[in-house]
């Protein structure tokens, strides 16, 4: 009988950041993998952290931008395999929604912290576009919804 290969699993939470004026905010990343390339703020969990605080403690530590991890919306969890290639990792993503008056600075792995209009975005890392695709659609864990219009 064969072993059974337990894949390790790393734990993150990703924040869709955006104005009511229709802006999303992303950092460019500080190293690999995916260095230079924009993306969603977010990172590894902490110990004994939930999902939701780890996005709040993300998004403040990447961009400046303080929010109360209650008024974070569930956007959905991403698990596929390979969307990461450093190996199996599973995020839950969620909304923020800021005044346009909003300040930003980059901080920890961010090179650059930035306001883009959601019809101008970049390319983005990992599978972040697809986690922008259903913040637009209005799609979430949630049942009330999320971006009426923009």
């Amino acid at each position: 009988m064969a072993e059974e290969v337990v894949e390790p699993i790393r734990y993150t939470a990703d924040v869709v950041a955006t104005t009511p004026g229709g802006r999303v905010l992303l950092i460019e990343r500080g190293w690999p993998p995916f260095e230079g390339a924009w993306a969603l703020p977010g990172g590894h969990m902490d110990s004994g952290e939930t999902s939701r605080d780890a996005a709040a403690r993300e998004l403040a530590e990447e961009t400046g931008v303080r929010v109360d991890a209650a008024d974070l919306l569930q956007l959905g969890v991403w698990d596929a395999p390979g969307r990461d290639p450093r190996g199996r990792y599973v995020t839950v993503a969620y909304l923020a929604v800021v005044p346009d008056s909003t300040p930003i600075a980059a901080g920890d792995d961010a090179r650059t912290a930035r306001w883009w209009m959601w019809n101008d975005l970049p390319p983005l890392a990992f599978d972040h576009s697809s986690i922008l695709a259903t913040a637009l659609r209005g799609e979430s864990a949630n049942p009330d919804p999320i971006i009426t219009e923009l």
